[in-house]
């Protein structure tokens, strides 16, 4: 076997490990999985809708939150079918498609190695342009005039409301709107888990600007960016920064970072950040007869704004982070997994034990603790669910960095308990009344 194949086999198994994790904890399963499922989709269980959620938080506390100048927008994923006229999308969001004339598979022909062999040595039929926007109607008459499309990017349902921000709140320039929410494509082919779906979530902001100063501003949004991945424990060493060249930039942006994450399947796109200049604006107010012009109070001219746009994929954070914290070693003796989450993203932060579950003053203490420390953490677990082993085990790979157990010592001679560390197996006495002091010092 070539030193090609054997990477490849590897990589494939640390995917499937990767996924078989994910569901027999509860992060991921296969979208309608009952009925053979549909590709492209994906459910998220509980553990990893708490993941999400924290990655999400994270993003909008750092961005939104703890900033002056961002508004936050929720836009109805259905819109005016003008919208994406006006953007160019119902005639351009295009990606070349060619079928296998022996197998029949459809693929994009540009993630082909050769775009005229197939991958099962077939011949590959002529390419023609596929438009990824999922088409539907509103209304119970279907028409021309009915059309709609669910949305295949946040970032219109922000630039349509430009002037409700303007007209409601008044800022000035520079400002941002900033937005979370799912988005649709009909991907030709989806692939390596939930990194290329069909239904996704992204975090995107549309800064606006003064065209004069933007590069000062693109230049903080890029440091802020890679800040952002040290935040949710991404490794330094496996985000990269790709400076899109002249020529295979979107046709409207002047300068693109693409930042790419090393996944276990190759380096991928993981956020973006373009420089819009003035388009979407512009094509807005030239379809719609609104004018969506700037007054600068000070100089009394007017301009439509240049926008910034930081994007930041949901799920290709949370893919990324599930990776980079998937850890293999030896405690004990024994091989172990277990997933090394940051603790400000960990779905569970402590979990809380009785040292055996059919004796009732242990769980009796135990939930006791429980209660006490979730009132003041959120995210911890009680499990009294087989032998102390088995939950330490279960807890390691669902991430959580500390486990609790309360033992007859804890009852009958020093109202301490035994915290043990995930990382590093580590355990050591703590009085109960000082948990919450020592918890605050490691979060």
């Amino acid at each position: 076997m070539t030193k090609t194949k054997i990477a490849k086999a590897e990589t494939n198994k640390r995917m499937e490990e990767i996924i078989s994790l994910c569901k027999r904890r509860g992060f991921v399963f296969q979208g309608s999985e009952i009925y053979g499922g549909l590709a492209g989709t994906w459910d998220y269980g509980h553990f990893g809708l708490a993941l999400k959620n924290n990655i999400k938080n994270i993003w909008w506390k750092k961005f939104v939150t703890d900033r002056e100048d961002m508004y936050g927008v929720d836009a109805a994923i259905l819109m005016n079918q003008k919208v994406w006229k006006a953007t160019g999308h119902v005639d351009g969001f295009s990606d070349p498609l060619a079928e296998c004339k022996k197998c029949k598979k459809r693929f994009r022909t540009d993630q082909l190695a050769n775009p005229n062999k197939c991958e099962c040595g077939g011949e590959m039929g002529e390419a023609r342009q596929f438009n990824m926007m999922l088409k539907t109607n509103v209304g119970a008459i279907q028409d021309d005039s009915s059309i709609s499309y669910l949305r295949p990017e946040t970032a219109q349902g922000m630039f349509v409301n430009y002037k409700n921000i303007i007209d409601s709140y008044h800022p000035k320039l520079p400002f941002g709107m900033a937005q979370i929410g799912k988005a649709f494509r009909n991907e030709i082919a989806p692939r390596d888990f939930t990194f290329r779906a069909r239904e996704f979530e992204q975090m995107e902001i549309e800064y606006l600007v003064n065209p004069e100063n933007w590069e000062d501003i693109f230049e903080h949004y890029r440091k802020e960016m890679l800040d952002y991945t040290k935040e949710i424990g991404l490794k330094a060493e496996h985000v990269y920064e790709h400076e899109i060249p002249d020529g295979e930039r979107a046709f409207y942006s002047k300068r693109t970072i693409d930042f790419e994450f090393e996944f276990p399947f190759g380096r991928n796109e993981l956020y973006g950040l373009a420089y819009r200049t003035d388009y979407d604006l512009k094509k807005h107010s030239d379809f719609s007869g609104v004018d969506l012009n700037y007054l600068d109070e000070e100089t009394k001219k007017k301009f439509i704004p240049h926008c910034i746009e930081p994007s930041f994929g949901v799920d290709r954070s949370v893919l990324a982070v599930i990776c980079d914290a998937y850890t293999e070693d030896e405690l004990g003796g024994e091989k172990r997994v277990f997933m090394k989450f940051n603790s400000s993203v960990a779905p569970v932060k402590i979990a809380v034990f009785p040292l055996l579950k059919n004796k009732p003053q242990l769980v009796e203490k135990a939930r006791e603790v429980y209660t006490d420390l979730r009132k003041e953490f959120g995210a911890v677990m009680f499990d009294d669910n087989g032998n102390i082993g088995k939950r330490y085990r279960r807890q390691d790979e669902i991430g959580t960095p500390y486990c609790v157990t309360v033992d007859f010592e804890t009852i009958e001679k020093d109202n301490m308990v035994t915290v043990r560390d995930r990382d590093t197996g580590n355990q050591e006495r703590v009085k109960i009344d000082e948990l919450k002091e020592f918890f605050v010092k490691k979060f």
